[in-house]
């Protein structure tokens, strides 16, 4: 068995995605276990991590027993041992390190949105393209169990025609001043790449895009519900940012998707994140682990009568979905597929293009919302 070992310079390990998500649960549990290519070799990942404040990189490489950190991205660049190049960090600064590292000769994965603008996001693509370097953006929600589980009723045509989605998403994030934020301060400056819409809007667009067809328009609402939080050092300071939208997305065939999404909101659902399919033939509703149906076949005839309260309870006319299968965590499921698709070519639809509609949904929302209007969204 041939064991190949490749250095991925990570940068932005010291943010809360960034450290948690794929340092801790995708990349060190892959150097330890590697991935299996098709002709035998297993690819074992050595992190590099990369950042701007050395104490707090060097704590993280010793509590991890990783030899390599460092705060000279173009040092990092110039190693020939480093041929993958992960970008993490707030959304402003990764067109700059993505380009650079692209000019290193380095395949790179990044975090959502790719970009600030669709015409930033479809540069990047050409110039990878033109040097021969695989690229990809994270698509984490559709490898959540519960959405796994709604791709499979989707693929199976259990829902007949599918008629309309509706989901909710989101939580109550502490203002800072009497309870610590669950969020950097970062996410409610609009001048610092925060908001809710470029940040979730980019979720929702490869989700409606994969499960249900290309999001064709939008009719949004953003707003900003708290004016004022406090930061990480407990000074007050203006929420420039939207923390709530609530967006109506036309998709093909005539399916009609209504999402909320709200740092604003608290929580009485089963999951921060609840969608709701509904179809000819029957519903389902999926979760981040969960998912439930209700086939037409044995859907109740409810008759709305105010006056009676209700003798049996609607959660309970619902079947739960098996798991039928293991689910790792998804962010470390797409970091071997990236690798897969870096090193045999195995596919990989979640490229810079596929970021770009991203980017374009969120435009077009935040458009959509400042013009009060329905904005049409072309195909890119």
């Amino acid at each position: 068995m041939a064991v190949r070992t490749i250095g991925v310079a990570v940068n932005g390990v010291t943010g809360r995605m960034g450290y948690r998500q794929h340092l801790v649960r995708s990349l060190l549990p892959l150097r330890d276990e590697g991935v299996r290519l098709r002709d035998g070799t297993v690819l074992k990942v050595e992190p590099v991590l990369v950042g701007r404040n050395a104490d707090k990189l060097k704590e993280i490489a010793e509590r991890h027993d990783l030899a390599r950190w460092t705060t000279d991205l173009d040092g990092a660049l110039a190693d020939p041992s480093v041929e993958i190049y992960f970008d993490s960090q707030v959304t402003s600064r990764h067109v700059e390190s993505i380009t650079k590292a692209l000019e290193a000769g380095k395949h790179v994965y990044t975090e959502k949105p790719v970009s600030d603008t669709v015409e930033q996001a479809l540069g990047l693509a050409r110039l990878a393209d033109e040097r021969g370097l695989r690229h990809g953006v994270v698509a984490d929600k559709l490898y959540l169990p519960g959405i796994r589980k709604l791709k499979r009723l989707v693929d199976g045509g259990f829902f007949g025609r599918i008629l309309s989605v509706r989901g909710e998403f989101g939580y109550w994030v502490f203002e800072g001043d009497w309870q610590p934020a669950q969020r950097p301060s970062w996410n409610y400056r609009a001048q610092d790449g925060g908001g809710i819409v470029s940040d979730m809007f980019c979720h929702w667009s490869y989700l409606l895009h994969d499960l249900f067809g290309r999001v064709e328009a939008v009719t949004a609402k953003a707003v900003t519900h708290i004016p004022t939080r406090w930061d990480e050092q407990d000074n007050a300071y203006e929420a420039t940012a939207d923390d709530a939208a609530y967006g109506i997305f036309e998709i093909e065939n005539g399916v009609i998707a209504q999402i909320n999404s709200s740092w604003c909101v608290r929580v009485r659902r089963d999951e921060l994140v609840e969608f709701q399919v509904d179809g000819t033939e029957g519903s389902a509703v999926a979760g981040l682990r969960e998912c439930f149906v209700q086939p037409r076949a044995v859907t109740p005839k409810p008759v709305w009568n105010p006056d009676l309260p209700v003798t049996h309870p609607f959660r309970d006319q619902w079947q739960q979905v098996p798991d039928n299968e293991e689910f790792d965590n998804g962010f470390k499921v797409q970091w071997a597929e990236f690798l897969r698709h870096v090193y045999e070519g195995a596919p990989f639809p979640h490229d810079f293009r596929a970021g770009a509609r991203g980017v374009a949904l969120a435009a077009a929302g935040l458009r959509s919302s400042s013009e009060g209007r329905r904005v049409e969204i072309a195909d890119v």
